[in-house]
């Protein structure tokens, strides 16, 4: 799993698309074909919206009605909000009539926890904690915190020691905390998805930190989304065609404690230590919370694991690169 500190853990590039234009609301009917696109930040992320609707004005509140949805989100899931849930969760250990959607969240990451064998695990932010804490204190040891201190952390990390039910969220270890930051974006993209379809679009791109596309382009092309090389800034692993399917990438280069970049904001809730298997690892899935949830634990797992995960759910792909640039894809 990763961090909270991070700006932008997502390595992906949208191209071939008219995003990067502010949404300009109006009366006027939108012609034939032509792309309304809002962008803005939201979740820690750049996010937009390219959607193809042909009143404008209705299109500007379907806009307005997703932002008001997301930031609701945001008020339940970021850890840069000290008034959140789930800051409230980590600094009392127990959130009494939780808003559904943070069940649900917890619900899914909880599934996808038992899916992996541990490898995603809500739980490893005191780890995050711990990293931070050494780090940025004068004269740090380079090779890591004390293995004495590693251990007393780790007692606290564990995805089975958050409880969930829709009436009480509880944490069953004193000093444990969690992070949705490997889900929540996923999740919210879906959530724009889903009012999206509802209002009838069916030719639309969401990013809320991750992509999923409704439908193809007007044209009929499928939308073709870029994979950015986490290092090589401005340069692209490779394109990918989406239809009605989401992209996630997860790369250990979003974050590094240290120079060396041996402890990165993916952490192993086995080991407490940042895996070093790939450089970056994207997973399409029907919807973002599955590619978002699935790239961060495919981070931290070797291929044969990963293909059997993969062999299992239908329409997920994943996208491996090594070290050495090498890429395996496992899946259709």
């Amino acid at each position: 799993m990763h961090n909270p500190g991070l700006t932008r853990r997502r390595m992906i590039a949208i191209t071939a698309t008219a995003l990067g234009s502010a949404f300009v609301s109006g009366s006027r009917t939108a012609r034939a074909g032509e792309a309304v696109s809002w962008h803005g930040s939201a979740l820690g992320a750049q996010v937009s919206m390219e959607i193809y609707h042909p009143d404008r004005v209705e299109a500007a509140r379907l806009v307005e009605s997703c932002l008001l949805d997301v930031r609701r989100l945001e008020q339940q899931f970021s850890l840069y909000r000290q008034d959140s849930a789930i800051c409230t969760l980590n600094r009392t250990g127990i959130l009494v009539a939780p808003d559904p959607d943070m069940v649900a969240l917890l619900d899914a990451s909880l599934a996808f926890g038992e899916l992996t064998g541990g490898a995603f695990d809500p739980t490893v932010q005191p780890l995050w904690r711990l990293y931070a804490d050494h780090f940025s204190s004068e004269h740090s040891d380079p090779s890591g915190p004390p293995q004495e201190k590693l251990a007393e952390v780790m007692a606290r990390v564990g995805h089975r020691g958050l409880l969930v039910r829709p009436d009480r969220i509880a944490l069953t270890q004193r000093g444990a905390a969690v992070t949705l930051n490997g889900i929540a974006q996923g999740f919210a993209t879906d959530k724009v998805v889903e009012k999206l379809r509802m209002a009838g679009l069916s030719t639309t791109l969401v990013n809320m930190g991750e992509i999923r596309a409704i439908g193809r382009r007007p044209e009929g092309a499928p939308w073709r989304v870029g994979l950015a090389d986490p290092d090589r800034p401005g340069a692209l692993t490779e394109t990918i065609d989406l239809v009605d399917r989401a992209v996630a990438t997860t790369a250990g280069a979003g974050f590094r404690f240290d120079i060396a970049g041996r402890f990165t904001h993916l952490f192993d809730p086995k080991t407490g230590c940042s895996p070093s298997l790939y450089r970056t690892v994207s997973v399409v899935a029907p919807s973002a919370t599955e590619a978002d949830a699935l790239s961060t634990a495919f981070s931290l797992m070797a291929i044969p694991r990963i293909m059997d995960i993969v062999a299992a759910r239908p329409n997920v792909q994943a996208r491996l690169i090594d070290a050495d640039g090498r890429m395996t894809v496992c899946g259709a």
